[in-house]
């Protein structure tokens, strides 16, 4: 069965790696909460799915219409659930390891360019101290 959302082709085929079927998610559709005054208390926008087998439940209100909100729930879900089974090999750890990497790469050649500098300047004081000397 499709899915009931026009979900991207990546998406699609991660949930038919990981074997997400609609028919095993329940969806609700609440009202959401915080800003937005009367339209958000009275109009039923917020989207809330189930995965029964991996019991994860997500819960969107991000946008004010329930379709996006319901396009958002399923993207998130999919990637809830990939976390879950693939753990550090998903592709959201995957990422997350990568730029924590990169950060430290930065930071280490930031201090060898501050070191070299500060090298380079202790060169020439200590080459001043030489002359006064004589």
């Amino acid at each position: 069965m499709p899915f009931p959302v026009p979900l991207p082709p990546h998406l699609l085929a991660l949930a038919a790696e990981l074997s997400i079927s609609p028919q095993d998610i329940d969806e609700q559709f609440t009202r959401g909460s915080g800003h937005g005054g009367q339209k958000v208390n009275k109009t039923s926008s917020a989207v809330q799915l189930r995965h029964r087998p991996t019991n994860i439940t997500v819960k969107v209100q991000q946008h004010r219409e329930q379709s996006k909100n319901r396009l958002s729930a399923w993207k998130l879900l999919i990637r809830k659930i990939e976390e879950k089974k693939k753990g550090s090999l998903s592709q959201h750890a995957k990422l997350t390891f990568k730029l924590r990497k990169q950060k430290a790469r930065r930071g280490r050649r930031s201090k060898e360019k501050m070191l070299k500098a500060k090298h380079h300047r202790a060169g020439i004081k200590e080459g001043r101290r030489g002359e006064n000397m004589q």
